[in-house]
C-alpha cells in the first residue's frame, strides 16, 4: 500500500504536487491571503483514495488522468467544472465522476474539503462486458452523475468502506486478495451508480453457451486459482464464455455469482487454515482472513458463523 501526505501554504509546490498526483494541471489562488492545502493520499493497485482539503480558492485545469476520478464533496463548493459538453458545479454531499479519462478538465474549487478516488478503467471491463462479445469494446461510463440519490449514496458508502477497512490498515490493505477484492466491489459500484456502456441481460448466445460444461469448467479454475487474485473476466474467459453468459450460468444453475463461489472457496480454505494454525505462534483471525481475501473482521465472522455454526476464534483455538 502507498501513502502519501502533504501539507503546504506554497502555491507553487502544490500545483507541483498536484500533477505528480493526478495529471499535468495549472493552478490559481482566489485568494492571495490564504493557500493552505492539506492532501492525504492512500492507494492499492489501481485503486487511490485522496481526501483534499483547500483554504483558498483555487482554479484548475487539468490534462486527461487515463483514469475513472470520482468525486465526493464534504464541504465547499466545485463550480464551473467543465468537460467537453458538460458543464456543472458540485456542492456538499455531491458524488460524481470527472470526466472520461481521455479527457481533460476544468473548474474552480472555493475552500472544499473533498475527496478525489481514481481507478483504472479496465477494472469495469473485470467485473462487466458490452453487448458486442465478438468484438470487445471496454465497458465506459457514459454519465457524470449518479442514476439516484440511492445509488449516489451506495457509492460514497463504497469508498468510506474501502477507506475505513482496508487503506486504513497497511497489512490488510498489502494482501493481494484484498486489493483484488475491494478494487472489484468499488468497480461494481461505480457501475451500478452511473450510465455506463455495460449490458447485463444475457443475450440469445449468452444463454446458449451457460450451460453445465461451462460452469464446470469455470467452477475447476475457480478452484484451481482461489489463493490468486481473480475476476470474473478472467473466469469467463477460462470457461470459453462472455462475462454475461457465466454469470447467468451461476444464477441459473446455482441461483449464485461467480464471485459469491469465488468467497465460497476462499472461505473454505480460511476455514482449514484456521484449524490447523497454532494461535502460539502468533496466528491471527484478522491475518488469515485477510490472506483469503476477507478484509472486515466483522463480515468474515457473520459468513464464518453461518457456514460452520462457531466463530473463527474458536476454530483457531480449538483446533
Amino acid at each position: 500500500m502507498e501513502t502519501l501526505r502533504f501539507d503546504s501554504d506554497d502555491l507553487e509546490r502544490t500545483e507541483e504536487f498536484l500533477s505528480q498526483a493526478y495529471a499535468r494541471m495549472r493552478i490559481g489562488n482566489g485568494t492571495p491571503d490564504s493557500s493552505r492545502a492539506r492532501i492525504h493520499r492512500s492507494a492499492i493497485d489501481s485503486v487511490s483514495v485522496d481526501e483534499l482539503d483547500l483554504d483558498f480558492d483555487m482554479s484548475y485545469a487539468v490534462t486527461p488522468l487515463g483514469r475513472i476520478c470520482l468525486c465526493v464533496v464534504h464541504e465547499g463548493t466545485i463550480e464551473d467544472h467543465v468537460y467537453q459538453g458538460v458543464s456543472d458545479s458540485f456542492g456538499p454531499g455531491d458524488v460524481v465522476s470527472f470526466a472520461p479519462p481521455e479527457l481533460s478538465y476544468a473548474g474552480r474549487v472555493h475552500a472544499a474539503r473533498y475527496n478525489i478516488t481514481m481507478l483504472d478503467p479496465d477494472l469495469l471491463t473485470q467485473v462487466a462486458s458490452t453487448a458486442d462479445t465478438r468484438r470487445p469494446e471496454p465497458v465506459r461510463l457514459t454519465g457524470h452523475r449518479p442514476l439516484s440519490p440511492a445509488a449516489g449514496d451506495r457509492l460514497r458508502s463504497t469508498i468510506r468502506y474501502v477507506q475505513d477497512h482496508v487503506l486504513a490498515d497497511a497489512a490488510v490493505a498489502d494482501q493481494p486478495l484484498v486489493a483484488s477484492t475491494a478494487a472489484q466491489h468499488l468497480a461494481a459500484t461505480v457501475l451500478a451508480t452511473f450510465p455506463n456502456t455495460a449490458v447485463t441481460d444475457p443475450t440469445g448466445p449468452d444463454r446458449h453457451d451457460a450451460h453445465p460444461a461451462a460452469l464446470r469448467r469455470a467452477l475447476a479454475y475457480i478452484d484451481d486459482h482461489a489463493d490468486r487474485p481473480l475476476t470474473v473476466a478472467q473466469i469467463a474467459e477460462a470457461a470459453h464464455i462472455s462475462v454475461r453468459a457465466l454469470q447467468y450460468a451461476f444464477r441459473r444453475h446455482l441461483d449464485s455469482t461467480p464471485l459469491a463461489y469465488v468467497r465460497q472457496v476462499r472461505l473454505s480454505h480460511a476455514h482449514d487454515e484456521l484449524a490447523a494454525a497454532d494461535p502460539e505462534d502468533g496466528s491471527t483471525v484478522t491475518d488469515i482472513a485477510a490472506r483469503w481475501g476477507f478484509y472486515h473482521p466483522g463480515r468474515f465472522a457473520t459468513l464464518y458463523r453461518h457456514a460452520y455454526d462457531r466463530s473463527p476464534r474458536r476454530t483457531l483455538h480449538d483446533g
